[in-house]
């Protein structure tokens, strides 16, 4: 069973249940993959994005569908709130940030909610989150 959680596989659905609504944290699973060795930095680098990517997505298409079947319930959490007055400001570039703490699902969910083009969110959200994992394996290799 640990060699499938500690595998760049096991990175992937790590890192895609940290970028969805659900706590988590891939950075130190990249870590300590990176620290071992065991694996080509660029195949966790894919792996880790992917992932995130994948679930930053699922979490846009959450706000989009939840915009559509619900139109007239507003945005009431705070950090929704948040959210959105940012991502009315600077649209798609918002997205850069989407990796950090506490605001990023936010962000993707406000994002696909206010019907942010598709693409635009994810060159944005895949260029944050390749870059922000590229710092951690750099810190670790």
């Amino acid at each position: 069973m640990n060699e499938v959680l500690l595998s760049p596989e096991g990175l992937f659905f790590s890192a895609l249940i940290s970028s969805t609504l659900l706590p988590g944290g891939s950075e130190a699973l990249l870590a300590w993959l990176v620290a071992s060795g065991e694996h080509s930095p660029w195949l966790l680098l894919l792996m880790a994005t992917l992932g995130n990517v994948l679930g930053s997505m699922i979490t846009w298409g959450m706000g989009y569908w939840l915009a559509h079947r619900f139109p007239l319930r507003a945005l009431n959490k705070p950090e929704h709130q948040r959210a959105q007055r940012w991502v009315e400001r600077y649209g798609a570039l918002v997205l850069l940030f989407a990796w950090l703490p506490v605001v990023g699902d936010p962000l993707c969910f406000v994002a696909g909610w206010l019907r942010v083009n598709l693409l635009a969110s994810l060159i944005t959200i895949t260029l944050g989150k390749t870059l922000r994992y590229a710092v951690v394996i750099g810190m670790f290799s």
